[in-house]
């Protein structure tokens, strides 16, 4: 069994910076796209920023130029570094593991979620 467990969440005050952590673990022979999701209070969950295993990035254009995603393929894991934070930047964020091949199958994981609270 895979399991993505984020860290790194906090009440963090409007233009400071906070750095998101996600950890896979278990049977993982590769993982394709890691990616960040948020959900605030009341609105659907929306994509944040996705990096392939190669590299390559994309982010919403709410973050662009302020969130920076990254990742450790050796570890099984993967970052955000979250820098000039608005109060609009507050929600839960979710790691999401896609194209986990364990051996046996290929599928998607989610993490539990972490709150990230910007106060202005």
């Amino acid at each position: 069994q895979v399991q993505l467990v984020e860290s790194g969440g906090g009440l963090v005050q409007a233009g400071g910076s906070l750095r998101l952590s996600c950890a896979a673990s278990g049977s993982i022979f590769s993982i394709n796209i890691m990616s960040w999701y948020r959900q605030a209070p009341g609105k659907q969950r929306e994509l944040v920023a996705v990096i392939t295993r190669g590299g390559t990035t994309n982010y919403a254009e709410s973050v662009k130029g302020r969130f920076t995603i990254s990742r450790d393929n050796a570890k099984n894991s993967v970052y955000l570094q979250m820098n000039r934070l608005k109060p609009e930047d507050t929600a839960v964020y979710y790691c999401k593991a896609a194209g986990v091949y364990s051996g046996q199958q290929i599928r998607d994981y989610w993490g539990q979620g972490t709150q990230v609270t910007v106060s202005s």
